[in-house]
């Protein structure tokens, strides 16, 4: 599984993230040990508290552990994995904290462990500890039979949560008749006796009048071609400059371009939305869906939790009437009797604890493995939409230049960043693209 890990204070702000409910569909503590305290917030801010008499600052040291989305991962492995790294760290007589969190289907676990040495009251070093988890890591995916990711095969092709995406691919342009052409254009100039009126005639066509680099008035159509008007019209400067004016007023074929630019990239906002409300749609009932079943899982963990409870009080009794008192007690503890039953309640009570500890898992897995079944369904209707989102964009980046496509493509990747920073602030399920 794959480990990641952070020296760290802020003991406060580790208590909310590990007990975030509203982010994760299941939130457990499994383990709090080594603390005088008995809650997850106090046990942080008790290292907090230790770390006082030291000078360490980053008195926590904090690993996630996230087993392969398609494995099936029982608590024992969790279990081993942090008894490794107990040991390839030296950390196995430190308090810990265990949490699991279950997200779409997915379970995984935190530890925090306090690197306060109470004895010598100082941070204990953790040198090279990357590297050593990764040696934990390699060693878990290769005992389970699991595929090793690239970032474990080799160093230099680790890929820290950048997903690649193929790169645009360059199309060819589109090759428009330049009879076609020189025929719109000299039909926008034909039907116009105005500026204004073969401004909105090119425009209707997809050109957009300019100022030239070099002539004085050009037309520069939605792909960021430029036509000069003189070449294209047959008509001389003097007789543009009569009904168009001063080229100098004109936009520049810069500005021009920057212009359609922005129109067709708002254009593509239109179209990508009107993709995204379709999925949407589509989406609502699998979500509701999904909260149907958070609220199910819950309720079944409650009460299996409340009927272990209930048994083992009721157990927990029934063990303790066996111990006689009185002159029975004392003849029972001359004979032995008191210490073979005794024995025998503790047999019996730790035989209950794992019976206990296995009901759970099993619940745990059954419940992992439906929330699996309803994240593909999730997951093929969003995988879908970026498709549509995907081949969207390649159609019209392919009637592109090699520079107009790298331009479109750039404001693309800037408008995406923009719409994924917006997702994690106020979290949407619909809008994970651009």
């Amino acid at each position: 599984m794959i480990m990641k890990a952070s020296q760290r204070g802020g003991a406060g702000k580790l208590a909310a993230h590990l007990l975030n409910a509203e982010d994760n569909e299941h939130v457990e503590i499994f383990e709090i040990s080594g603390f005088m305290s008995e809650t997850l917030q106090d046990a942080l801010q008790e290292a907090d508290a230790l770390s006082k008499g030291t000078r360490c600052q980053q008195f926590l040291f904090s690993v996630s552990l996230n087993p392969p989305e398609k494995e099936i991962v029982d608590t024992k492995i969790f279990e081993k994995a942090i008894t490794r790294i107990e040991e390839s760290l030296h950390l196995q007589e430190q308090p810990r904290v265990i949490v699991f969190h279950e997200k779409e289907g997915r379970r995984h676990a935190h530890v925090v462990w306090s690197r306060i040495d109470t004895a010598e009251m100082k941070a204990i070093n953790l040198p090279y500890f990357k590297n050593k988890l990764m040696e934990v890591s390699k060693e878990l995916y290769l005992e389970q039979g699991w595929k090793l990711p690239q970032g474990l095969i080799s160093r230099d092709q680790s890929n820290p949560l950048n997903f690649t995406r193929a790169q645009w691919e360059q199309a060819k342009r589109l090759d428009d008749n330049p009879k076609l052409i020189k025929s719109v254009l000299k039909e926008c100039w034909s039907i116009s006796g105005s500026k204004a009126a073969f401004q909105n005639a090119l425009e209707q066509r997809g050109y957009y009048l300019a100022k030239g680099d070099r002539r004085g008035y050009v037309a520069v159509d939605w792909r960021g071609q430029v036509f000069s008007l003189s070449k294209w019209l047959d008509e001389k400067n003097k007789t543009l400059k009569a009904r168009l004016g001063d080229a100098e007023l004109l936009p520049s074929t810069s500005e021009t371009k920057a212009n359609i630019d922005s129109k067709l990239v708002e254009r593509m906002r239109g179209f990508i939305s009107e993709i995204k409300q379709n999925y949407h749609t589509r989406l609502i009932s699998l979500l509701a869906q999904k909260t149907r079943l958070k609220e199910r899982h819950q309720s079944e963990r409650q009460a299996l939790t409340d009927k272990q409870k209930k048994r083992w009080q009721q157990e927990s009794e029934q063990r303790q009437s066996r111990l006689n008192k009185g002159l029975h007690g004392l003849w029972d503890r001359v004979t032995g009797k008191h210490s073979r039953t005794k024995d025998q309640n503790e047999a019996e009570a730790y035989q209950a604890y794992a019976r206990d500890k296995e009901q759970k898992e099993i619940l745990i897995q059954s419940q992992l493995q439906e929330r699996r079944t309803l994240q593909q369904g999730i997951k093929h209707i969003r995988g879908q939409r970026e498709d549509d989102i995907q081949q969207l964009k390649e159609n019209l980046l392919s009637a592109m230049s090699p520079d107009k496509n790298a331009e479109l493509q750039s404001q693309f990747e800037k408008l995406s960043s923009l719409q994924r920073n917006n997702f994690r602030q106020h979290g949407n399920d619909f809008d994970l693209t651009m």
